[in-house]
């Protein structure tokens, strides 16, 4: 294990966060798997290329990038050790490792890669331009990146459910902060185009892309699931039990109007982010 800088967020997904994603690895892959084909295409992928995974987690994305770039090699890179025992679990191919490091100050191999991808791994950043200045060192000379990004909650159907969720809460306690950090850290485009401008990145485009994320199979599960979700768990920990209930009350009602075929659906929305090096 390499230098750690990031530690509360080390400490996040080596606790209770990690824990819960790496257990419940298929459910969050349905939550978050209908971004996949827009980083891959917007990465422009080709055999041979030699990709690094930024906040793999489970590795759905990198097994899927390896699969795209063979006999190319990819690299997944995360804090996490339960999300990396679950990634190196799942993969077969001998192409793609894991290794777990914090990408802000992690030693790659200067000009090793060709590509660099992430799926929501690029938010919590303790100095986003020391980040993705590291992560650029990583890449050869027109080098691209391609991630994707929370957009904010504010407008789409999760955040309609966030809205009637929090009703209960004081005004503070929101599961995504109200001062853009952590999850939301990058939902404004111009700061996009400010920290990677700053890290050494050119011609970074923002897209705005939505897919449909699927959270349970009833309104039951869905709320179960959320609810035990770590941003709103930790805000139900918060509460007296009345409230707590008060919220989950809250949170089963609003999902009701997006239980159909089988299945709890939620529109997201992101910022598909794209760059080259200089």
């Amino acid at each position: 294990m390499t230098q750690i800088v990031n530690t509360g967020q080390a400490e996040a997904w080596n606790g209770y966060e990690g824990t819960h994603w790496a257990s419940n690895a298929d459910r969050y892959d349905a939550v978050n798997s209908g971004y996949n084909q827009s980083i891959l295409e917007a990465a422009a992928l080709a055999p041979g290329d030699d990709v690094l995974d930024v906040g793999c987690g489970n590795g759905q994305l990198t097994r899927l990038a390896g699969a795209a770039i063979a006999p190319g090699s990819t690299l997944g890179i995360d804090l996490s050790a339960p999300m990396l025992a679950t990634a190196r679990a799942r993969t077969a191919a001998s192409t793609v490792q894991y290794v777990r490091g914090d990408a802000q100050v992690y030693p790659f191999e200067p000009a090793s890669r060709d590509v660099v991808l992430s799926r929501f791994g690029v938010m919590f950043f303790a100095d986003p331009v020391a980040a993705f200045a590291n992560i650029r060192r990583a890449l050869r000379p027109g080098g691209r990146m391609a991630f994707a990004c929370l957009r904010g909650v504010a407008g789409t159907e999760l955040g309609t459910v966030f809205e009637a969720m929090t009703r209960p809460l004081p005004p503070s306690e929101l599961p995504t902060g109200t001062d853009g950090t952590g999850p939301t850290s990058l939902a404004d485009p111009d700061r996009i185009r400010q920290v990677l401008t700053a890290a050494g990145f050119s011609n970074v485009r923002t897209q705005a892309c939505d897919a449909e994320q699927i959270w349970g199979h009833d309104v039951a599960d869905a709320a179960a699931f959320l609810g035990a979700w770590g941003p709103v768990r930790h805000q139900l920990s918060q509460v007296d039990a009345a409230t707590a209930e008060a919220v989950t009350d809250a949170l089963t009602e609003a999902l009701r109007p997006f239980e159909r075929d089988g299945a709890v659906r939620l529109r997201g929305g992101a910022w598909l982010v794209t760059a080259v090096t200089r």
